[in-house]
């Protein structure tokens, strides 16, 4: 940060005083920057980009008529889902129907507070996270869970039997595989010792330490796939499945209700690849940084960046990639294998860390 950018927020803080510019001026200020110059264009842009990779994937251009290149599509999307009708079924139990997909969205832009972009400044600067707080993980698991309530709510009170077929299938997908999900973040957990996210982080640097990816290789496997089930992405997109149930929870829902499902169905991708970055790639860690020290010279979160990048080029590959699972075999999946797989490397972790670290 240059000196003029120190010197006004040093000028800010004697104004208001430390409690009122710790706790109050500087969160608010990051949590603008993080919702309209990050999170917001990045959801924008996220989606023109699997567009136009999946135009790649399957030998045709995608979108191009509205600007440059077509990059002007997504102010044109949101344009059109601002001015079309927002309809109310007549026969929806209409509160409900309207606190679902705040109830999606929400929690996903709430998880943002706890994810550190990178590490911890220097006095007179701001860190580069919201907050931290010595139980961030378990907030986490706590404000995702919260998103499966939406997509049920929705469902259910939209009095549509489609959208209801889809709310259950959702209900049964989503806590299907959050009980792998959560498993798997334990075993990093137990490597770094600490729930507060920049600690794990800290946990992966420094000389003879690693990503948690290599020990926990196992876990980042399940983590990774219970993470794509829980945002509803192909190839487990069955609480949508447009050849079986028209849209699924959201057939009811037009406007900005409908983009705020599909917002929330995007900053979870966000959400799950920025958890996956933190607790088993090192977060904005360079990568072999003891043995490429030139590596650091960029800064921390851009490397945090491209490794979100990197998963989200991930979902959209496998959007183009993999046919959907029929419901059985998703649930087979999920109760059969990652949950006994998720048990077996919390043991195995738990085994090896008592045998030959006891005092660590």
């Amino acid at each position: 940060m240059a000196a003029p950018e120190i010197a006004a927020l040093e000028s800010i803080r004697q104004t208001l005083g430390d409690t009122l510019f710790y706790y109050g001026f500087s969160p608010l200020v990051k949590i603008a920057v993080l919702l309209f110059l990050g999170i917001l264009p990045l959801i924008t842009y996220l989606v023109l980009a699997e567009r136009k990779i999946l135009g790649y994937m399957q030998a045709r251009v995608g979108p191009n008529r509205v600007g440059p290149w077509g990059i002007l599509q997504p102010i044109a999307d949101v344009m059109k889902l601002l001015v079309k009708e927002d309809t109310l079924p007549k026969q929806a139990v209409k509160w409900a129907f309207i606190l679902a997909p705040c109830l999606v969205v929400g929690p996903a832009f709430i998880i943002f507070s706890v994810i550190p972009f990178g590490p911890v400044a220097k006095p007179g600067a701001m860190s580069w996270f919201i907050t931290d707080v010595n139980t961030a993980l378990l907030f986490v698991i706590a404000m995702a869970t919260i998103g499966v309530y939406g997509l049920i709510i929705g469902g259910w009170s939209s009095n549509n039997k489609f959208s209801l077929m889809g709310g259950l299938r959702s209900a049964a997908q989503m806590i299907s595989y959050e009980v792998p999900q959560g498993l798997a973040l334990v075993g990093p957990l137990m490597l770094a010792g600490s729930m507060s996210l920049v600690k794990i982080v800290e946990a992966q640097s420094g000389p003879g330490k690693m990503w948690f990816v290599f020990p926990q290789i196992l876990a980042f496997f399940i983590y990774f796939v219970a993470g794509v089930a829980e945002s509803n992405r192909n190839p487990f997109d069955l609480p949508e499945a447009e050849s079986e149930l028209v849209a699924g929870f959201h057939t009811e829902y037009s406007g900005m209700r409908f983009a705020l499902f599909f917002l929330g169905e995007y900053a979870n991708m966000i959400v799950i690849s920025a958890v996956a970055t933190t607790l088993f790639f090192g977060g904005w860690l360079p990568p072999f940084g003891d043995t490429f020290p030139v590596l650091a010279v960029v800064p921390g979160p851009i490397w945090f960046a491209l490794k979100v990048f990197v998963f989200l080029f991930s979902y959209i590959w496998f959007r183009g990639t993999f046919p959907r699972y029929r419901f059985d075999q998703l649930m087979d999946l999920g109760w059969k294998w990652m949950i006994p797989l998720a048990l077996f490397n919390l043991v195995l972790t738990g085994a090896i860390k008592l045998i030959f670290f006891p005092h660590n």
